[in-house]
Parts: structure tokens; sequence; C-alpha cells
């Protein structure tokens, strides 16, 4: 039977979202079926720190693993 889970994150900590489905993939030990995702547009301004005009906040990040248990 074919299950998913499902890992989201921004896309300035994705060094840190492959650590976790990695980790995740090495402790489950599931087979993978398929790994699809999305990235949300950046829509939201906010201000700068340094006062310089204008940065987009991060976006979000899905990722999903279709999976089979063991």
């Amino acid at each position: 039977m074919q299950q998913i889970r499902i890992f989201k994150s921004i896309e300035s900590e994705v060094g840190e979202l492959e650590r976790d489905i990695n980790g995740w993939l090495q402790e489950s030990g599931v087979k993978v079926v398929n790994i699809f995702g999305n990235i949300a547009p950046q829509t939201v301004l906010t201000e700068t720190t340094a006062g310089s005009g204008r940065s987009f906040s991060p976006s979000d990040v899905f990722l999903v693993v279709v999976y089979e248990s063991g």
C-alpha cells in the first residue's frame, strides 16, 4: 500500500530540509515510489534591515514522498 509523507520548509532552509528527508529515509527503510514538490511564489514584501529597499520573504517549500513500507 502506498503512503505519503509531506515535508515543509522555507527556501532559505533547503539544506536542513534535505537532511531531514535523508535522515527519515535512512531511519525508516521505506521504498520510495516518487518524490515531488513545489515552491510557493514570492508574494510578500518585507523591509530590509539595512533600509536600502525592499526584499522578498522566503518562499514555502513543500516536498511529498510517496513510499511503500518495507
